[in-house]
């Protein structure tokens, strides 16, 4: 019967222990966990928006330095630049795969004013991007699809 008892408490210290269902604590290739360099991503782009950067924001983006992403980093920046936001909390959830997921932000500027996003994460050649940049051309000189309904 103590035997029973015995198997019983180590059964439940190892389903306890072994209750987080996250990739986040699992490590990847480099054998750091993956969330630690999409958390990393975040806060540089905390840090690029206090700093008002361009620069810094194209690289968390991952957008090449031309005249459409400087124009929205200069927009993003206009709205969300140079408030001191203190970061309160990060959420990573590889929710799309091992190497893409998404980021919850939830942080505060000096005058109190909540922030709240959610990105979408990337890791390429082992870093980690954030999708900030929407108005990315194409590049193949063809138009998106539509998602407008047909006229017929």
């Amino acid at each position: 019967m103590e035997r029973r008892r015995l198997l019983a408490v180590v059964v439940a210290l190892a389903a306890a222990s072994g209750c987080s269902n996250s990739d986040d604590d699992k490590p990847g290739p480099s054998g750091v966990p993956p969330a630690d360099g999409a958390r990393q991503a975040v806060v540089a782009y905390v840090d690029a928006l206090n700093a008002r950067s361009i620069p810094a924001l194209m690289k968390v983006g991952d957008v090449k330095d031309e005249k459409w992403s400087r124009h929205e980093a200069a927009e993003i920046l206009a709205e969300k630049g140079g408030r001191e936001w203190k970061i309160k909390d990060v959420q990573i959830d590889h929710d799309m795969g091992p190497d893409t997921g998404s980021a919850r932000l939830v942080a505060e500027d000096k005058s109190g004013k909540p922030m709240r996003d959610t990105f979408t994460v990337t890791r390429q050649q082992g870093t980690w991007y954030l999708v900030v940049f929407t108005h990315q051309p194409t590049g193949s000189g063809k138009e998106t699809a539509s998602t407008d309904e047909p006229n017929s």
